[in-house]
């Protein structure tokens, strides 16, 4: 990855020359995907961007870390927008013949992603006051957009098939963890029948939101973005591991679920129950797990021994506890 790369795919052939970049630094944190921040700078005007682009050991499609087409994931963000979404603005798609390879350039908005900064400085206390409002409404928003609107490559997979690759991925990893398997047939035995189906962000959570002093910015990371029932959305954010060590703020670590469910409904006109976002909360947790283990193997494995995987890993007894809970009616 280098400047000149990076000014190549920016400039278009009748303005070459123009553009300088500066600044050009990657940004910490994305397992499977490079995000880089750099100044682009044209007829002495400066505007904040950010790169996105599958880094060449990226894992493949048939791993369950596979993640939707950086070029697929361009294309929602527009979708969103029209809807209502905060999203950033995508300037540039890369496709495979690039020197940067599949990605894209889009601009890099004011705010605050890190959920410790969110969740402690008095900087936010004010927007902590309103953001689970403010995520009902944008997940109310998103789920505006039509599942048959959206672009091939994103999954529109039905749960009882979702629950078997589950199942096949427990088999895999030898029944490692019967919590895990115990969590799976809850989940089989409870699975509710879905009368709406429509885009779902998939990872939408602390972490994912860029927060300022009044709350809600822009909605990050749209990679594991699929169709589905749209109480999943509220119940991924309300997942204990999204809390942060808040487990007493069951949204994100800062609100509670009657401020997200009030927001969902004032732009919705409805909201899911309860019981309906519990279920996916016990779903968000095992997919915790999977992870969890997913990325251990690859550790043991050796086909990716960075720290972040077996760091990662070891965490897996968190979703175990976190299931037990949930089962038990505790958390």
């Amino acid at each position: 990855m280098t400047a000149a790369a990076l000014a190549a795919a920016l400039t278009d052939n009748d303005d070459s020359g123009k553009g300088v970049i500066h600044t050009l630094k990657r940004l910490s944190g994305g397992a499977n995907m490079e995000t880089w921040a750099f100044d682009w700078e044209v007829d002495g005007e400066t505007r904040p961007l950010i790169l996105r682009r599958s880094p060449i050991d990226a894992v493949d499609s048939d791993s369950p870390l596979a993640q939707l087409p950086l070029t697929s994931e361009a294309a929602l963000l527009p979708l969103a927008a029209a809807q209502g979404v905060p999203v950033p603005t995508v300037l540039r798609v890369l496709g495979e013949d690039t020197d940067l390879g599949p990605g894209y350039i889009m601009s890099r908005e004011p705010g605050e992603a890190l959920p410790g900064r969110i969740l402690a400085d008095e900087r936010y206390a004010g927007a902590r006051e309103q953001l689970a409002y403010q995520c009902g409404e944008t997940l109310a928003r998103i789920h505006r957009v039509a599942a048959d609107t959206v672009p091939a490559a994103v999954p529109n997979q039905p749960l009882p098939e979702r629950l078997a690759a589950q199942q096949a991925l427990l088999d895999r990893y030898g029944n490692a963890s019967p919590v895990h398997q115990l969590a799976l047939n809850w989940l089989l035995d409870n699975a509710p029948e879905a009368s709406r189906h429509c885009l779902l962000h998939g990872d939408f959570r602390n972490g994912n939101l860029l927060v300022d002093e009044n709350g809600l910015v822009a909605v990050l990371d749209w990679e594991l973005a699929h169709c589905g029932d749209p109480a999943e959305d509220l119940g991924y954010l309300c997942g204990n591991v999204w809390r942060f060590g808040r487990s007493d703020k069951p949204v994100g670590g800062f609100g509670d679920y009657a401020s997200l469910l009030a927001g969902y409904r004032a732009v919705a006109g409805w909201a899911p129950d309860l019981d309906e976002i519990h279920y996916w909360e016990v779903y968000c947790a095992l997919g915790w797990g999977l992870v969890c283990l997913t990325m251990v193997d690859l550790y043991r494995s050796g086909a990716d021994t960075t720290l972040e995987r077996a760091a990662v890993g070891r965490r897996n007894s968190e979703s175990e506890m976190d299931l037990l809970l949930l089962l038990d009616g505790r958390l």
